[in-house]
């Protein structure tokens, strides 16, 4: 990774950024007030109809990724160094809120932050791509890798109909740069990340009359029950492996023995040989009642984002262009998942919380630092001239 940014190009770069900030922060009013929740195909192709437009105006060539259960998938293509593979800059713009949140949580900037639904996750992280390629434009910053940018429609809901195109694209880039939150309010950068996954059991008892016939019953609940108790014992908090038992399910009446239950449980691993071993766990789970029978399905929905030689020399990359604009950048690790998941697993350098500085994601307090926006804006622009 050469350096191909002089000392005196930064500068120049966060200066067209701080310059921008208030065109940058009404670009972003009106991408929060676009709602684009998951589950709502014609809302999310609005949005993406419009971030199209956008980067088309700076010289991106366009592609829609048709889906049919979610909105389409938006990929961005910009020229550079001839013969170099190019950088992946990679988000979605679909979001955790439903339509008419506004109405509730309008857009709004207070005591030097702008709050609204999807604003941190990760609307203005798309603000934010958008106006670096803009500055690298403005400079005649010519010289960087070809950039693909990859913003998805269903990352909230699993990336189901995304994985594959992200990763068929990210297979021929340099690296990936993710446009996700910052973590936490000191902004650090995210060198790994947890896998994550559901697994399902559910409990096929036998129904009888909790009076009449008791004996004759045999409880999914409570089989249930003793299977939640066994399968708590698969954390490790040592080997970063968490099992949560989120969701139960079960019985119709209370004078009825149960003869279905179920239970949603959340699992999360920080290396991906402990998702193979959990599933062996699973998999081997028996019933304590003979008479009820067990139905284990689910498993890992994004590998563990770990930390490689590769993510450790972009970060240090990025402290590099960090400290030319005068601040410090740390790292950090977390227990969410992001697409980021799917491209360092195949291997590919990737480095994550690109995106901006604030708190509360998936809250009534989601907000971003204003302070914060051009100069992370300035970061990302020398990131992608740097690598």
């Amino acid at each position: 990774m050469a350096n191909l940014v002089s000392t005196e190009r930064l500068p120049q770069i966060l200066q067209f950024t701080i310059q921008s900030q208030p065109e940058m922060l009404q670009a972003l009013q009106y991408l929060v007030e676009i709602e684009s929740p998951s589950d709502d195909k014609t809302a999310v192709n609005k949005m993406g109809a419009h971030l199209g437009r956008e980067f088309e105006s700076l010289g991106g060539r366009i592609t829609f990724h048709q889906t049919q259960d979610f909105g389409n998938h938006l990929q961005m293509e910009f020229a550079g160094r001839a013969g170099q593979k190019p950088v992946m800059l990679l988000g979605h713009f679909d979001t955790v809120w439903p339509l008419g949140t506004l109405a509730n949580l309008p857009f709004r900037v207070a005591d030097g932050r702008a709050y609204g639904p999807g604003i941190l996750d990760m609307k203005a992280g798309i603000v934010m791509s958008l106006y670096a390629m803009g500055a690298l434009r403005e400079l005649s910053a010519r010289e960087h890798r070809p950039v693909t940018i990859l913003l998805s429609s269903d990352e909230e809901a699993g990336s189901n109909s995304s994985r594959a195109i992200i990763e068929d694209i990210a297979k021929g880039c340099e690296a990936v740069l993710v446009l996700e939150p910052a973590q936490g309010p000191q902004g650090s950068l995210k060198t790994a990340r947890k896998g994550l996954g559901t697994y399902y059991i559910r409990v096929h008892g036998h129904a009888s009359h909790a009076g009449v016939d008791f004996e004759k019953g045999h409880s999914a609940i409570v089989e249930l029950s003793r299977q939640i108790l066994e399968i708590t014992k698969f954390t490790d908090l040592t080997r970063g492996i968490t099992v949560s038992p989120g969701v139960v399910r079960g019985g119709t009446r209370s004078n009825v023995v149960a003869a279905e239950a179920l239970v949603e449980v959340d699992i999360r691993v920080a290396r991906a040989v402990d998702s193979a071993r959990l599933k062996e766990q699973f998999l081997s789970l028996r019933s304590f009642d003979p008479n009820c029978r067990l139905e284990v399905t689910g498993g890992l929905n994004r590998p563990p984002m770990e930390r490689t030689a590769g993510t450790v020399r972009l970060l240090e990359t990025a402290q590099d262009v960090a400290k030319t604009l005068g601040f410090d950048l740390g790292e950090s690790a977390t227990g969410g998942g992001s697409d980021g998941n799917f491209t360092s697993a195949l291997g590919i350098a990737t480095l994550d919380g690109l995106g901006a500085v604030g708190e509360g994601a998936h809250a009534a307090h989601e907000s971003i630092f204003l302070e914060q926006l051009p100069l992370r804006t300035a970061l990302l622009a020398g990131l992608i001239a740097t690598i």
